[in-house]
């Protein structure tokens, strides 16, 4: 693995050159230099970007975040600290909260917009929830942030955005998968390549609707390819994943922990500890050259 010596460092936080991800609780920080292959492609230029994800916007219960609208500004000031700025930003779905009510779903759409109008960076890049999008197939999505799933090459690293959120059955879907194929078609086996999506693309628990019912397939078509990293949110917590060649990396919620894939029962939001000093909000690092991979969580609640 090969490490920038040009990485942000947020005030109060000592991040080391062994570092690969600096991550709050919105998502993480990305360095291209720690990416699996990256090393292939040392002559391009490094940079970093965030994940932000499950904002969930419209979200309201004092029991689990007190302060929903504060948690969100914290997130976007820590970000706005930064220098240098990321080269882009990534929200992976779950932007608002549910509700059945069209115009309510769109008010919260563009409410949420507003405030990532506040960062410093503009280069975004969205993809949808299901809760975003499952009440329309993501037709206010659509109209408010833009296309539900497309590739972008950025500096050495092919991007594939997937959607698997719009379909109520949690799927990706046959022409999804056969768009996935032919942008795969024809690509450097050994050159890096990142997966945007909102839910995990293997079976974490399906019970929990932590799952994608196709992913399977779209996890085959990547396996070929040498050196794969997916990121994507939905879970609200810390998890990684090796599957192959292909590595899965979950992200924090800005708004609330959920219970760890272990928990026995029905799927809740956890409630807010005011004595705690940590409530899974705080910066994390991952240290990629122990095995398994190190995490070391910094709270800022």
């Amino acid at each position: 693995m090969f490490f920038s010596s040009k990485r942000p460092t947020p005030t109060g936080l000592n991040v080391s050159r062994r570092d690969l991800m600096r991550l709050s609780a919105v998502g993480g920080v990305v360095f291209a230099s720690g990416l699996p292959g990256r090393a292939a492609f040392a002559a391009a230029d490094d940079f970093y970007f965030v994940q932000l994800s499950d904002v969930h916007w419209g979200f309201q219960d004092p029991k689990v975040n007190p302060d929903t609208k504060g948690s969100l500004e914290k997130a976007i000031a820590a970000i706005n600290a930064v220098s240098p700025q990321p080269d882009f930003i990534v929200f992976t779905g779950d932007l608002s909260h549910m509700t059945k009510d069209p115009m309510e779903r769109r008010r919260r759409m563009n409410e949420v917009k507003a405030m990532f109008g506040t960062l410093k960076n503009q280069n975004h890049i969205y993809l949808a929830g299901e809760h975003d999008a499952g009440g329309d197939h993501g037709k206010a999505f659509m109209e408010i942030f833009g296309k539900m799933n497309y590739t972008f090459d950025h500096k050495g690293i092919h991007f594939i955005a997937l959607d698997n959120a719009s379909d109520p059955k949690a799927q990706l879907g046959d022409a999804q998968l056969q768009w996935l194929a032919a942008d795969l078609k024809g690509r450097d086996a050994d050159a890096p390549i990142v997966v945007l999506a909102h839910r995990p693309l293997f079976d974490l628990k399906p019970e929990w609707d932590w799952a994608t019912k196709d992913g399977a397939q779209a996890v085959a078509l990547l396996q070929p390819f040498k050196h794969v990293t997916v990121f994507y949110g939905h879970v609200h917590q810390e998890i990684t994943h090796q599957d192959g060649n292909v590595l899965h990396v979950a992200a924090r919620s800005a708004m609330y922990p959920l219970p760890t894939p272990d928990t026995p029962g029905k799927k809740a939001p956890l409630a807010w500890d005011a004595t705690a000093s940590d409530h899974r909000i705080g910066w994390r690092t991952i240290d990629t050259e122990s095995e398994p991979l190190k995490f070391t969580t910094y709270p800022t609640a």
